[in-house]
């Protein structure tokens, strides 16, 4: 099947504020380039139709929209899909392109950074290669990397391994397995976690890993408030520090 006349979906990343009180202003995290791009779709696939159209109305400040924001078509990924991932290829998302397949570019958006990576939307990206589609990324902030560059970690091997469990003897002997990898092979280890149930994480990592083993938390990137330590678990437990409230990437290793 050609694929002249298909449109693209262009992969637009949001800024790291979601849900914060202290957002900076969109172009101190999103270049220009893309607000152009995300100001003419008008055509969408997001995890939730309200706070994409928040989010375009702070792009409209910056660059005029092709169409007004209760004209623009949005389409709600699966609540399910949105809620447990959709990374292992289940999901067929095809359905969800048919405005590209009709000629139109599309913009994929989750609620924070790059779409698709420690985010849902990856099933939608499959159906667009799958289907021809031409899928163009976006330039944008992705907390993992950010993270990782700011963990003084091994940034040549390193592994996302998303969330970990919330039971706790669970939760402890999966921080034992993280930690006897990152000491054994040197990959770093990022995690991430929800705001709420941060406190408990970083205890959980306190009690658990070794007095040497270095431990990087990276709270509320990009914001005025972020906060980024990496210090041997040692330290920590005798002067942590650690702002709950914002998102947190986390990472183990040497």
């Amino acid at each position: 099947m050609s694929t002249s006349t298909f449109g693209t979906l262009f992969l637009v990343p949001a800024p790291l504020d979601f849900g914060a009180t202290d957002a900076a202003p969109l172009t101190d995290a999103i270049p220009l380039g893309t607000l152009v791009v995300a100001a003419r779709l008008q055509h969408w696939v997001c995890e939730n139709a309200k706070t994409t159209r928040a989010y375009l109305k702070r792009v409209g400040a910056v660059q005029p929209l092709a169409a007004p924001l209760q004209a623009l078509q949005m389409q709600e990924l699966p609540h399910a899909v949105h809620k447990h991932g959709d990374h292992a290829g289940q999901f067929d998302a095809k359905f969800l392109l048919a405005p590209a397949l009709q000629g139109h570019d599309m913009g994929l958006v989750s609620e924070a950074g790059m779409p698709a990576v420690a985010d849902p939307g990856s099933s939608v990206v499959r159906a667009a290669h799958d289907l021809g589609v031409p899928v163009v990324p976006l330039v944008g902030p992705v907390s993992l990397l950010l993270a990782l560059a700011a963990s003084g970690l091994n940034g040549q091997n390193f592994a996302f391994v998303g969330y970990l469990p919330q039971d706790t003897a669970e939760r402890a002997q999966h921080i034992k397995t993280l930690e006897s990898l990152a000491l054994k092979t040197g990959q770093t280890q990022l995690f991430i976690e929800t705001p709420y149930r941060n406190a408990a994480l970083f205890q959980a990592l306190l009690q658990t890993l070794q007095h040497n083993t270095r431990l990087a938390v990276c709270s509320g990137l990009t914001l005025a408030s972020a906060q980024v330590h990496s210090r041997h678990a040692k330290a920590w437990k005798q002067a942590p520090v650690m702002n709950t409230s914002l998102p947190t990437v986390y990472a183990i290793g040497r």
